[in-house]
């Protein structure tokens, strides 16, 4: 069953290659495409009749003043009267004529076939020409028809205008020209058109990045005007959550933090009462949680984007791990400087190598840049983790052993505010199988 529907699929592959993938282009492909179908069937239809009928008639024509020719040679024969016939001829009928004497055309009527009238030229002339002609198209702007008389051959000069109908190429040109002038309307009205949603695409994108959007004109079809002012609407509700929020986490951060502090205080104040210790470690552990989870809900969004020298940064967060005595290589191709939030991107890879670090012995980064973006490694030799559970890790609150103790780590928040950073940015991070053995951490980010 699958094998009779392949030519169809196969069709439909090809056909998506071939189409174009763009709105412009596409709109202009269904603009374009059934004009010029209906000017090829006008055309088709315009030659099947008009040309046909015209050009057999122009040949009928041609074909009644040879034969008259003809006649009036037979019933007056002799050279003094070819001389007046061929002068009446000319003034009459707007033809060029000529006498070959003892010439002898073969049998077999002779034409090129190389002009669109010949065929109908040919067959009038050898059903009403019961004698031995042929026809010689190569002429710039006239037609020679040779014809066999008593005493030798006639040569006919006839203008190709008489058997050619202007209104053919007149026709053929307003057909070409009113494709040329629609098409290029169209090609300026669906660019303007194409250019309202492309700004509103890149709006959406500079937005879901995390940057400053501008005032979005609302312009183009009434679907793409009603488009950006529900963008506009939905740009100023986030911005009024994400301000409401700030405010909420920095009254929710005082209020936390205040409790903690007294609570130090009054622990320091006992001096080394037995289960102090304990309660402190306690404390700072709360800390740690409270300052995990606050990042996690405040996120980076109100940090403005500039332009960052990657290397640079890349270069100070390894420097802080190596003053730690961890062993880790860093290998950069070349400068990249893109837009970005610092402080965002410095918690992002500083959760990334921070777990490697945390779980390996050696830690290797390297960065680049990769066709229109940067890719970032982060490759470790530790244990790893298992594929089924590489998407598991980026939930929050996810943690793989089930504990939140100070040895293994923080509360399961790293990872997933690594993601939420890199796609802020446009780019994306997954996990993978060091090709040493380990855990691969890849990070792309576009220019």
């Amino acid at each position: 069953m699958i094998s009779r529907f392949k030519p169809y699929l196969r069709l439909t592959s090809a056909m998506k290659r071939i189409l174009p993938r763009g709105l412009l282009g596409r709109s202009l492909l269904i603009i374009v495409l059934p004009l010029v179908l209906v000017q090829l069937v006008a055309t088709v239809v315009f030659y099947e009749r008009h040309w046909g009928t015209v050009t057999r008639r122009l040949s009928q024509d041609l074909v009644g003043d040879v034969v008259t020719i003809v006649e009036f040679l037979r019933a007056y024969p002799g050279a003094d009267n070819r001389s007046w016939i061929f002068d009446l001829v000319d003034d009459s009928m707007g033809l060029s004529i000529t006498f070959s004497e003892g010439e002898v055309l073969p049998n077999i009527p002779l034409y090129s076939g190389n002009t669109l009238f010949e065929d109908d030229l040919f067959s009038v002339l050898q059903s009403q020409l019961q004698r031995p002609f042929s026809i010689d198209a190569s002429l710039e702007r006239w037609v020679e028809i040779r014809v066999q008389v008593q005493d030798g051959v006639l040569h006919i000069f006839a203008p190709t205008k008489r058997l050619a109908s202007s209104t053919t190429y007149i026709f053929l040109l307003w057909m070409l020209g009113t494709a040329l002038l629609v098409s290029s309307i169209a090609i300026v009205f669906m660019r303007n058109q194409v250019k309202s949603v492309r700004r509103l695409a890149a709006a959406a994108d500079a937005l879901g990045k995390g940057h400053d959007v501008p005032y979005l004109k609302p312009e183009g079809a009434a679907e793409v005007r009603l488009a950006a002012i529900a963008f506009a609407r939905m740009r100023d509700r986030i911005k009024s959550l994400l301000g409401h929020r700030t405010e909420m986490l920095a009254g929710v951060s005082h209020d936390l933090r205040t409790p903690l502090t007294r609570m130090k205080l009054q622990l320091a104040m006992m001096g080394e009462a037995d289960g102090v210790a304990d309660l402190k470690t306690d404390l700072d552990e709360m800390g740690r949680m409270i300052e995990g989870y606050l990042a996690f809900a405040r996120g980076e969004g109100g940090e403005a984007p500039v332009k960052v020298d990657l290397s640079r940064l890349l270069e100070e967060i390894v420097s802080g791990f190596k003053r730690q005595g961890i062993d880790i290589d860093l290998h950069i191709e070349g400068d990249m400087a893109l837009m970005l939030r610092p402080d965002a991107v410095r918690r992002c890879l500083n959760n990334i190598i921070g777990n490697a670090v945390r779980y390996a012995k050696h830690v290797w980064v390297r960065a680049g840049l990769r066709d229109d973006g940067v890719e970032l490694l982060v490759d470790d030799n530790g244990p790893g983790i298992p594929a089924e559970m590489r998407d598991e890790v980026f939930r929050p609150f996810y943690r793989i052993e089930g504990s939140r103790n100070k040895r293994t780590g923080g509360v399961g928040l790293g990872l997933t505010i690594a993601r939420d950073i890199v796609r802020s940015h446009g780019g994306d991070i997954r996990l993978e199988d060091n090709p040493s053995g380990g855990l691969r951490v890849r990070i792309t980010l576009p220019l």
